[in-house]
């Protein structure tokens, strides 16, 4: 039975497009130390109905460390979302950060890890390859404020 080296991160929409998101919707996830924070940024994006990914992302820790898709400059894998791990953090329980996709528009999502040492399989059921959704709430805005697929 797996029960070390996978957490449970809430994650909740703040704000878009310079406006805040109220109440904010939210999920909680599973991971895996082993994950990437791209695999992460995937799982925020998916779940958070992200259609349009052609879009910069960053993670922001206290410290002012920042992971950025592709680095903070080019070749930098030390903070490239790609290279990065969970485990490389050191996340515990407690643990804050920001995510923000789409860095013109800064959709900016809260993340705290709700637990460490978390067992996949009572959790969820399985080992999931990838970050997945244990449970959500609230309604979430289109990417691009869009109501209707006429909207512009």
């Amino acid at each position: 039975m797996a029960t070390t080296g996978w957490l449970s991160i809430r994650v909740e929409l703040v704000s878009g497009v310079g406006e805040p998101v109220d109440p904010p919707p939210g999920r909680d996830f599973l991971a895996s130390e082993e994950h990437s924070l791209f695999e992460l940024a995937v799982a925020i994006d998916t779940y958070f109905a992200r259609w349009d990914r052609g879009h910069l992302h960053l993670f922001r820790f206290s410290g002012d460390s920042e992971y950025v898709l592709g680095g903070k400059e080019e070749g930098d894998e030390d903070t490239d979302t790609m290279s990065v791990t969970i485990g490389d953090l050191d996340l515990s329980a407690g643990t804050e950060f920001d995510y923000v996709f789409d860095l013109g528009d800064e959709w900016l999502h809260r993340c705290r890890v709700l637990a460490a040492n978390v067992d996949p399989e009572e959790e969820f059921g399985d080992v999931p390859p990838a970050p997945v959704p244990l449970f959500g709430w609230g309604t979430i805005p289109d990417q691009y404020g869009r109501t209707t697929p006429d909207d512009d």
